[in-house]
């Protein structure tokens, strides 16, 4: 199936694994085969009044069969059971390293609950399609074919004929159901994905849904997407539902035919009494292929539906990505920065920056504040090209940003981000996310910078202190403090904090500006905040209105202008600050 040649590379290194696993399969099988002809001969043995010894070989003669079938079941379980292991191994990593390489627009579109339901539920399904679907798949094959073959040649070409009648029927049946169950299993997945996604995002906002006291709403809610899920899955059975009763139904059929028609060639003497019982006992392992044919089309339409899903997300493409004409010998930054006339837009409709134009020079620090909403951190976006821009209406070190390695350009830049993003792990390993091998020094000295490693040397476990989801163990100030020392440990040229430091208080907030003013030398920095007190001392103050530069200056000179929205801001805070006193 086409759904399936995402995993052609796969499959050309797994290959000998799967045709060793085969093979023991192949083997099994034909030990299977053996029992019901030896089951005949004994009969045939006990009508002519075989000896004990004779019986007793035979007998020994199975225990031999049965103890090879273990073995040789066990070698297939291993190769095609542990290769269908490494196939989930491989596509979950394959999966998981193209979303890394998807950009933040894609994020915006996709819920994390559906993409977890892909990294989850799908892949076990796509795992199943290749471990039981493809065990029973050869099965029924090659018992098949060879049991018929055998019925055929040794016991009786007539029977063999009859009792094979329902075959076409089964086959019919089996092709018009394959789409039916395709398509609800995809309603399934499609389900299951949107129960992981609100499961996910009310786990995140615990605190927020206590607060408001929405707990039995929420339940309520659950419990909707919940019956979502039963109704689907109840759906697809009510389809598999009738499959395999009506498949049995047929091979039922078969039976009667034989024991019917079977009866009467033993009575006259065209077939022995054990030639009917190998007969019926090859019959009965003919039923497992039909059986199980309905099986592994249930289990390759849910492998197919949910490849196919996976797919989707695989055939998307970043927006984002290196173009051909980057110089790949730039390495470093100087730390220039220079905006042309840029517009931008999320949507491709409402301009967030609209004939923006800044420049700022290496090593100066340029404070940028407005309202929410102003484009304020639509700024640091595509400096860091998480969003793209146009050809030349942004340019680093005088070179077109696009003519920038990615990798260059983000090592390069220190980023602090509004959402203080920690990782479920230690505060050392959350510091050092950008090189995983810095020295302890240089983290405590980083710590030092950003005002938090007081703090972090009182805690029971010191830098070893493992941090909640997102750092939920934290109070925000302390994210925000440990989230500078992250971006302050690169030391990179180009340093960028977007409103960090709103959550600390303003003896913490100027200790930490005054370490930051120590190593903002020789560095350029840009500062985004609506407190006055952060970015009072920048060599240049932009304030933003609706995209558009609308003051610009020192602090000074922004409030010399009385009508400024620069001094009514600082009015505004110095009769808050009047009030808190």
């Amino acid at each position: 199936m086409k759904e399936f040649m995402t995993l052609k590379p796969f499959f050309q290194d797994n290959k000998l694994s799967y045709a060793i696993g085969a093979t023991w399969l192949v083997i099994t099988d034909l030990l299977q085969l053996v029992i019901p002809k030896l089951l005949g001969i004994i009969t045939d043995s006990i009508e002519k009044s075989a000896s004990p010894k004779v019986l007793f070989k035979y007998a020994l003669l199975i225990l031999i069969i049965a103890l090879a079938t273990a073995f040789s079941r066990y070698f297939w379980r291993i190769y095609v059971l542990g290769t269908a292991r490494r196939l989930e191994y491989f596509l979950r990593n394959k999966l998981f390293s193209h979303l890394q390489t998807l950009d933040p627009k894609f994020y915006d579109n996709h819920k994390t609950g559906d993409l977890m339901a892909l990294a989850t539920n799908d892949i076990g399904a796509i795992r199943m399609t290749f471990a039981g679907g493809l065990i029973m798949t050869v099965d029924a094959l090659f018992i098949t074919v060879f049991a018929v073959i055998i019925m055929l040649t040794t016991i009786n070409v007539k029977l063999t004929l009859i009792a094979l009648l329902p075959m076409p029927l089964i086959a019919l049946i089996v092709t018009r159901f394959n789409r039916v169950v395709h398509n609800r299993f995809k309603k399934v997945q499609k389900a299951f994905a949107s129960l992981t996604d609100m499961m996910h995002e009310n786990v995140s906002a615990v605190r927020v849904i206590k607060t408001f006291v929405q707990e039995k709403n929420q339940v309520k809610k659950f419990n909707s997407y919940s019956q979502k899920v039963v109704d689907t899955n109840l759906h697809l059975v009510r389809v598999t539902g009738i499959f395999y009763p009506l498949v049995q139904y047929l091979s039922a059929l078969s039976l009667l035919i034989v024991l019917g028609y079977g009866s009467v060639l033993v009575i006259i003497g065209e077939i022995s009494l054990g030639d009917f019982i190998s007969f019926n006992g090859y019959l009965a392992m003919l039923t497992w292929p039909m059986m199980a044919m309905g099986w592994v089309i249930n289990i390759v339409q849910r492998g197919a539906a949910s490849m196919s899903r996976i797919n989707d997300i695989l055939n998307e493409k970043p927006e984002i990505y290196e173009y051909p004409e980057a110089d790949q010998n730039i390495k470093e930054l100087k730390g220039k920065i220079e905006f042309c006339n840029l517009n931008f837009s999320y949507d491709h409709k409402n301009l967030v920056l609209k004939n923006f134009s800044l420049t700022i020079n290496p090593g100066e620090t340029v404070a940028i504040l407005g309202r929410t909403g102003s484009g304020k951190s639509t700024i640091v976006d595509v400096i860091l090209r998480l969003y793209d821009v146009g050809r030349g209406e942004l340019f680093i070190d005088d070179r077109e940003i696009h003519e920038i390695p990615l990798k260059t350009l983000r090592k390069n830049i220190g980023y602090v981000p509004q959402d203080s993003f920690l990782f479920s792990t230690t505060i050392e390993e959350n510091i050092a996310l950008a090189d995983n091998y810095v020295s302890r020094e240089k983290i405590i000295a980083a710590a030092k910078v950003a005002g938090i490693y007081e703090e972090i040397v009182d805690m029971p476990d010191g830098f070893e202190t493992v941090v909640g989801e997102r750092g939920i163990t934290l109070s925000g100030g302390q994210k925000q403090r440990i989230a500078i020392a992250r971006a302050v440990i690169k030391d990179p040229p180009i340093l960028i904090l977007d409103d960090s430091l709103s959550a600390v208080d303003t003896n913490t907030e100027e200790k930490i500006l005054k370490e930051l003013a120590r190593i903002r030398k020789n560095r350029t920095t840009i500062i985004i905040s609506n407190r006055i007190s952060t970015i009072k001392d920048a060599d240049k103050i932009v304030v933003l209105e609706g995209g558009q530069i609308v003051q610009e200056g020192i602090h000074q000179e922004l409030l010399d202008n009385k009508k400024g929205q620069y001094y009514r801001l600082y009015q505004k805070q110095l009769l808050e600050d009047e009030n808190s006193a």
